[in-house]
């Protein structure tokens, strides 16, 4: 029993050692950094005060040397009606003692328009003085595009349905467009039949040049393309909020009725992002947004599809529907026409021949499967009652029959 007892002390002296060792390794752990505690505060206060119009106390977190140019962003953004604006700090580099570079994402949601945030990534650079730390400059990240208020003065006009943010752009054009979207919206919510939101914003730069910087791509990729959407396909309720970005040049040298298709097909996009994922062919979702946008106008196959319609009437009927490449900006401009063409006329037939109840249905079922693989084949034969081969041959006979 003795043994036993001195046994037992000896676990407890050694349980009770370890436990001290342990506690004492404990005792000094190497001291949190407060750094990014502190630039996490400074720009949570930065962004309250952006949001409250405060213009003091948002100059309160700039360099005093440098804070003009921060100050004319703050001056941009007075027009645009934010419901939020939050920085989430992901790294910070110490470039020194008194200096940091930051990398951060920036959230921000439009009152009344976004139902989900847009997120961009921005470094900021920082300088501390006195024990607190300053915003000396703010660009977008690697490979991140523009935001519109780094552009210039950002003038809001509001629509019904529609909040137009331009920059170096008569007011009278903004109201032009904010009246398009506003008939492009119900356009769309009478042939998309899911709810959507009902509502768009579109951004209107001052040049092409400017439409590049927004889209964080050359400009020279758009010259031609009149209007673009951003947005992430298959979002849910808290996805990226999309933008319907205006090309000025091009969409200025169209007519009205140009313009109104041009407006609608984007704001399709807009309202089926939803229902659009990776399985979805662009063929299927740029056709869609056509035939919407043409649907009721009296258009016809010829006036609608002039470049496949010299292309028939030549002899070249396509073989198979165009693949996603064919879409791609910045080549055959010829080439990219018939692509849309091509891609309308499928719509078309699909609505003629089994209903737009079932087009609608046929673009869902395909951006509901899990990939691209084997999405059109299923619903073609699960929504439409047909095969690859049998539908691809009745398009082409379409194309015969409306374009020769």
């Amino acid at each position: 029993m003795a043994g036993q007892g001195h046994g037992g002390a000896r676990r407890v002296a050694v349980g009770l050692l370890a436990g001290l060792l342990s506690l004492a390794g404990c005792a000094s752990p190497e001291p949190p950094d407060p750094v990014p505690r502190e630039i996490q505060t400074l720009l949570d206060r930065h962004a309250w005060a952006l949001l409250a119009r405060d213009e003091a106390a948002y100059a309160v977190a700039l360099d005093p040397a440098r804070a003009s140019a921060a100050l004319r962003e703050f001056d941009h953004l007075a027009e645009v009606p934010l419901a939020s604006w939050d920085y989430r700090l992901k790294d910070v580099d110490r470039a020194g003692g008194d200096r940091a570079t930051v990398r951060a994402d920036l959230t921000y949601r439009v009152e009344g328009y976004d139902s989900g945030p847009v997120t961009t990534e921005r470094v900021l650079d920082l300088t501390e003085r006195d024990g607190r730390w300053y915003v000396t400059a703010d660009r977008p990240g690697e490979g991140a595009a523009q935001q519109l208020w780094q552009q210039g003065d950002v003038e809001a006009v509001r629509g019904a349905r529609s909040l137009v943010l331009g920059v170096g752009q008569p007011e009278e054009r903004l109201k032009a467009i904010a009246a398009a979207a506003d008939r492009a919206v119900p356009a769309v919510s009478a042939a998309w039949s899911p709810p959507w939101a009902g509502r768009v914003v579109v951004l209107v730069p001052a040049s092409l040049d400017a439409m590049g910087g927004l889209l964080g791509a050359p400009a020279a990729s758009y010259r031609g393309i009149a209007a673009v959407t951003t947005g992430e396909i298959g979002g849910g309720p808290d996805a990226p909020a999309d933008r319907v970005i205006v090309n000025p040049d091009a969409y200025g040298v169209l007519g009205d009725f140009g313009q109104q298709v041009v407006l609608t097909h984007e704001t399709t996009h807009v309202a089926t992002r939803t229902a659009t994922s990776a399985a979805t062919p662009v063929w299927l979702s740029e056709g869609f947004a056509d035939w919407v946008a043409y649907r009721g106008t009296g258009r016809t196959a010829a006036q609608a599809a002039p470049e496949l319609r010299r292309a028939v009437r030549a002899g070249d009927v396509p073989a198979v529907l165009p693949d996603d490449k064919a879409f791609a900006f910045g080549g055959d401009a010829e080439a990219l026409a018939r692509a849309y063409e091509g891609g309308w006329l499928a719509c078309e037939l699909i609505a003629e021949r089994w209903g737009e109840a079932k087009l609608t249905a046929f673009y869902r079922a395909v951006g509901a499967h899990p990939g691209r693989e084997g999405a059109v084949e299923k619903a073609l034969t699960e929504t439409l009652g047909t095969t690859p081969e049998e539908f691809t041959a009745a398009w082409r006979a379409f194309l015969r029959d409306r374009l020769s």
